[in-house]
């Protein structure tokens, strides 16, 4: 399933829990530097695109260009693997948290290096993907998810970028994967998980039985005594990065 259609199909409420964290926002537009055209690859609803920047964006997906909000920037539908872009249109180009969909993310990083100077993606290493509870717990199939996929060090090589550490906040306002990490309640919630693409990509029954097992544990007590180290933190590093190039 290409990444237009999977959002055509799971997108349809994904603004209501994916919101700008201001945290990683300020992490974001500071790694653009001085930047004042920008680009947004896989712009989804407009999160995250900087206010004070003449901001171009690029969505594939019709359903998600449809919630994008009054006064967002002009969007136009293509992919990152084929931006219709002359070579260094752009001071930057940036993407947040859409990389693990495209459908060949080294060509899509290359296409974005091609059209701007600068480039800043949040994306993941997925080295250990055992670092969040979730997965390690509750969710193996994740695992079967990077198959195939390339590395961080192979992103990263494919346009010359060193990786940030980008640190979670325990009330981080964007409801991605990794968000609730210290609220495991949200994830037992429909509406917040819709708002990520993990599960749709995983199956129904994958995700029914992590819910359940998690709700069984969250009342049992045993989830807060595997996890009692993460009570007084108020960020996480759960392997979030910025490349920056």
């Amino acid at each position: 399933m290409s990444s237009a259609q999977l959002y055509d199909t799971i997108g349809a409420t994904y603004s209501v829990t994916r919101r700008t964290e201001p945290q990683i926002a300020a992490q974001v537009w500071a790694a653009l530097g001085d930047a004042r055209t920008v680009l947004n690859v896989g712009a989804g609803t407009g999160s995250y695109e900087p206010p004070d920047r003449d901001v171009t964006a690029v969505e594939p997906s019709a359903v998600m260009r449809a919630q994008r909000p009054a006064g967002a920037a002009p969007c136009v539908a293509a992919t990152a693997e084929s931006l219709p872009f002359e070579d260094q249109s752009f001071d930057a180009a940036m993407a947040f948290a859409t990389i693990d969909h495209w459908q060949d993310p080294l060509a899509g990083l290359r296409e974005m290096r091609r059209v701007a100077r600068r480039v800043v993606v949040f994306t993941k290493d997925f080295s250990d993907p055992d670092l969040f509870w979730l997965n390690r717990d509750y969710l193996p199939e994740f695992a079967d998810l990077l198959i195939g996929r390339p590395s961080l060090t192979d992103l990263a090589r494919a346009i010359g970028a060193r990786a940030e550490p980008v640190l979670i906040p325990c009330d981080c306002a964007d409801g991605f994967y990794e968000a609730y990490w210290r609220r495991p309640a949200a994830y037992l919630d429909e509406h917040v998980r819709r708002g990520m693409s993990i599960w749709a990509r995983v199956g129904r029954d994958a995700e029914q039985r992590a819910v359940r097992r998690l709700g069984d544990d969250l009342a049992s007590g045993r989830w807060a005594e595997r996890n009692c180290d993460l009570v007084d933190l108020d960020a996480a590093e759960l392997g979030e990065r910025l490349l920056i190039a």
